[in-house]
């Protein structure tokens, strides 16, 4: 083959799996939609249907007590049935949901449409991640995967615009029925698209895997991930452990640990309770209250978004744990301004009013580059091939209990604590999570799931013999 044709064919390669992580990211979009469009609706909801805080407060919930149970079963359906039916799944729920929402004839109708959500978000949050780090060649895995994040964050600006731009007819209804058109587009893309190359390879379907991984890989790239795969299925056979069980085994302790730390980290340093204050802080720099809400809704989700892209851009150049590093920082600082601003006293000062929307910036764009990204890319990376969704899920179950729990406290705080002491302990918080990375998660960057299983293993991969290979089953 020639140098041209080499070219042309690495750029299809290149091609059909930036295409084929850019459909499966349409669930990230979906999940970060149907997470920020409940803001903008529920004003309007409660008029309509009169509702007490308690309703309003079950609304909003619901989604999560959705995203839970979807996020314990999706690892089990990805792992059985595939990672592209499961998104296939999430694409059918997602679409009824929304369905449900805009049509609902009943506030109960609405309660069950929101959980019917939550189930999407919840699979979504999962395999979406879990597709794409299967699929992606090792130097741009990073990348691909955290395009997801960068979808979640465009979701939620696009869901905040849809709000704004429905407001006038208070169209609450068109706000939820809109996220059929992605469901639609996630649906039949994952229809055509391939099953993960691991998947297949797990479950013996050997040619079908080789196949895949050829439209994404050379030659010899295929071939090297083929002995890699089958050297590390060889020491997972050796290990007596199987399903959940495994997770508990010695060698994958420090994984889980990574993973579950992670996770929780995530969200106990306050991402969505500093979005939560947004309007306030705004408030304090002379903007009304309804200009201060729009303005949030824009401006966070412009700098969410921008610095997600940012991420994308340098997660396979610099690796994780820089951007973990200096993220935190990021989040660390900002944290400890903001909780001293209030001490000061913002709504008395212009100046300090502007030092706390910069923090607030600071906050979601360190947060933005750091953890938003690099959780859902390690999680994707660092398990097991023969439990993967299985762990995936109790990260992800992890995540999702560890938001409840900091929305359910996070007044609790604030009226036994104030603003200040709150956001300080978010800020210690943060430290405890870069003492955490520092020690405990490992760099990922330019390494093959393998190589990082074998790393938690303490043993190499040793390659499988080159001829003649291995009779493949034809299922």
């Amino acid at each position: 083959m020639s140098a041209e044709n080499v070219g042309v064919g690495r750029a299809e390669q290149r091609r059909f799996v930036n295409i084929a992580a850019a459909i499966t990211a349409t669930g990230g979009l979906l999940f970060g939609y149907d997470t920020g469009v409940i803001s903008g609706a529920l004003l309007f909801i409660k008029h309509d249907y009169a509702l007490s805080s308690l309703m309003q407060g079950l609304i909003v919930s619901l989604l999560l007590v959705g995203a839970v149970v979807g996020a314990l079963s999706g690892g089990q359906l990805a792992d059985r049935f595939g990672r592209r039916w499961t998104a296939l799944l999430a694409a059918i729920i997602f679409g009824l949901g929304a369905l449900a929402a805009a049509f609902t004839p009943s506030v109960g109708f609405l309660l069950f449409a929101r959980f019917l959500l939550g189930l999407g978000v919840g699979l979504a949050s999962l395999v979406v991640p879990l597709y794409i780090a299967e699929i992606a060649p090792r130097d741009t895995r990073g990348a691909l995967v955290s395009l997801n994040q960068l979808m979640i964050t465009v979701g939620i600006l696009v869901s905040y615009l849809i709000g704004v731009a429905f407001t006038p007819i208070e169209g609450w209804r068109w706000m939820f029925g809109l996220a059929v058109i992605p469901a639609v587009i996630l649906g039949g893309g994952m229809f055509l698209l391939p099953e993960s190359p691991r998947w297949l390879f797990e479950h013996d379907l050997i040619d079908r895997a080789r196949a895949v991984l050829s439209r994404t890989r050379s030659e010899a790239e295929v071939e090297q991930e083929i002995q890699e795969i089958q050297a590390i299925k060889r020491q997972e056979e050796q290990q007596e452990q199987v399903g959940y069980r495994e997770l508990l085994a010695p060698f994958l302790r420090p994984a889980l640990i990574v993973g579950v730390g992670l996770a929780i980290f995530q969200q106990v340093t306050g991402i969505n309770t500093v979005i939560y204050y947004a309007p306030t802080i705004l408030q304090s720099t002379g903007f009304s209250a309804g200009t201060a809400i729009a303005a949030t809704s824009v401006g966070v989700g412009l700098v969410n978004v921008g610095f997600t892209v940012l991420a994308v851009w340098l997660i396979d150049r610099v690796g994780r744990k820089p951007l973990l590093f200096v993220g935190l920082i990021g989040m660390i600082v900002a944290l400890f301004v903001l909780g001293l601003v209030f001490a000061l006293g913002a709504a008395g000062s212009t100046l300090l009013g502007v030092l706390a929307t910069l923090c607030l910036a600071l906050y979601i764009a360190s947060f933005a580059i750091s953890l938003g990204p690099v959780f859902w890319l390690m999680i994707s990376e660092i398990y097991p091939l023969n439990i993967r969704g299985k762990a995936m899920s109790v990260a992800s179950l992890c995540n999702w209990g560890s938001n409840f729990i900091v929305s359910l406290t996070f007044l609790l705080l604030v009226n036994a604590l104030g603003q200040t002491g709150t956001f300080w302990i978010y800020a210690a918080i943060g430290i405890l999570a870069w003492i955490f990375i520092y020690f405990l998660v490992p760099e990922t960057k330019g390494r093959s799931l393998e190589e990082i299983e074998a790393s938690f293993r303490g043993t190499t991969i040793a390659p499988a013999p080159t001829s003649p290979p291995p009779a493949a089953s034809t299922r």
